[in-house]
């Protein structure tokens, strides 16, 4: 992974400290982290997964 990727906040997290995401989007991969344990890596998904699962979220199918 490039020291230059950028990493959001993902719109999804909450902003209590609690329960949040990391999302970094580069050629060909959606980047996934825990804000809390970011040197346990990421997970990687292609950008159709990852609009297939927020599209299952968003209709509470998730």
């Amino acid at each position: 992974m490039n020291h230059h990727t950028e990493w959001r906040k993902s719109s999804y997290s909450s902003d209590t400290g609690g329960n949040c995401l990391e999302i970094a989007e580069v050629p060909g991969s959606v980047l996934v982290r825990d804000t809390q344990h970011r040197e346990l890596g990421h997970l990687d998904f292609t950008p159709e997964a990852w609009a297939a699962f927020l599209a299952d979220v968003k209709a509470g199918r998730l």
